[in-house]
């Protein structure tokens, strides 16, 4: 090899390890943030929340545990590293969301992976593990499916989206199903009721236990585009006439018009209104008041979940509903169950619940009431689920 071309060589080598030098991004001197956990679940049940944020001048956790009276959050503490950290608890066992607030700005937690999603916001979820959980947990029995499926709404003219769980064994028979319509709340969208709610999993362990009929949920979105003037999802007055009449109003339309039909169109379901439920929680119970008493023709179970009716909403709620409290006797045969839920410790709609059954006490139309303890929560709304489930298309 001559000299000129070993000169060559090494100047072409030097150029290739240049250029790839130049390719490698800048070496990264290592965090606190690489091997950072959060949350950490203890084994004597307090959970452990973290963040890495060198810059931050103040960071704070709130949760659901906090609203159910089950412990505090607040402010986190920094260490000489950057790492922010607050332990909370020890917990009940359960299924819990929080946010994280950064300097004021409310964000989840970037080492969580586990995201329940809604329309004006993002949560973290954990689970501390226990007895307790057993009825929402994902355990070694038969599984449904959860399905998305999307649809023309003529209410809105846009394609919306339903989530829908089938019972094991759909798919590989030919039987017909009764159906059961769950409403989220304000601020969630269909999506809610499968992630935090745990719906699939507390559906399957109440079949494989055969403590519950095999049914059809259908969950869909519940929240309706607003006017930019409208008050936030969740944030009206419960049962206040005039904030959310409108919204309901064009959910009962989508709900009777549109996701309805494709129901049955779709999925192999059993007719008729003993073979449909009804119940939806805060925003969703309000949807199912403004839906449910009106068609006693297509629900015979009606559930109302953390609300209600605002007594300054009583005769509007009378008066929209006059056939269905006029006859009690008529209504209480069509009716097999109303089943009102809410928390003790639920300042949004506790005496709003209490006010609805009230009135159905003053028109003799029977139901169920059953206070538990905590807020307006998950926690809560799960357990209702659990229970409603169980008593229904018997």
């Amino acid at each position: 090899m001559t000299r000129q071309r070993s000169s060559r060589i090494a100047f072409a080598a030097a150029l290739l390890c240049a250029a790839t030098a130049a390719a490698q991004p800048p070496r990264r001197e290592p965090t606190p943030n690489d091997t950072l956990k959060s949350p950490e679940v203890l084994p004597d049940h307090r959970v452990v929340f973290r963040i890495y944020a060198p810059k931050a001048s103040e960071v704070s956790v709130s949760g659901d545990w906090i609203a159910q009276g089950r412990g505090a959050g607040g402010n986190l503490d920094k260490d000489d590293k950057g790492v922010w950290s607050i332990t909370v608890g020890p917990l009940v066992p359960d299924f819990y969301s929080y946010a994280l607030t950064v300097d004021g700005v409310r964000t989840i937690d970037p080492k969580n992976a586990l995201i329940k999603q809604g329309v004006t916001s993002l949560d973290n979820m954990f689970e501390v593990p226990g007895d307790e959980t057993a009825f929402e947990a994902n355990r070694p029995v038969p599984h449904g499916e959860i399905r998305v499926a999307w649809y023309q709404s003529s209410t809105l003219d846009t394609i919306r989206s339903m989530h829908v769980y089938t019972p094991p064994g759909y798919d590989s028979g030919n039987a017909k199903y009764p159906v059961f319509y769950l409403l989220h709340g304000g601020g969630d969208e269909d999506s809610g009721w499968s992630t935090v709610g745990r719906a699939g999993f507390i559906l399957d362990n109440l079949l494989a236990a055969k403590k519950a009929r095999p049914m059809l949920v259908v969950m869909p979105n519940g929240s309706m585009p607003r006017p930019v003037d409208a008050p936030a999802p969740g944030t009206a007055p419960p049962g206040a006439p005039a904030a959310n009449a409108n919204a309901q109003e064009r959910f009962a339309d989508e709900l009777l018009k549109n996701v309805i039909p494709y129901v049955e169109k779709n999925y192999r379901v059993l007719p008729g209104p003993g073979n449909r439920a009804i119940a939806g929680l805060s925003m969703g119970g309000g949807q199912t008041l403004r839906v449910a008493p009106a068609n006693l023709d297509k629900f015979a179970y009606i559930g109302v979940w953390s609300s209600g009716v605002g007594q300054q909403a009583t005769a509007d709620f009378e008066k929209r509903n006059a056939a269905f409290f006029e006859n009690p006797d008529k209504t209480n045969k069509a009716v097999k169950l109303f089943w009102i839920g809410v928390g003790d410790k639920d300042t949004l709609t506790n005496a709003s619940a209490k006010n609805l059954s009230q009135v159905l006490k003053a028109h003799g139309v029977k139901y169920e009431f059953h206070e538990s303890e905590g807020g307006h929560t998950w926690i809560n709304w799960r357990h209702y689920l659990n229970d409603y489930a169980q008593l229904l298309f018997r």
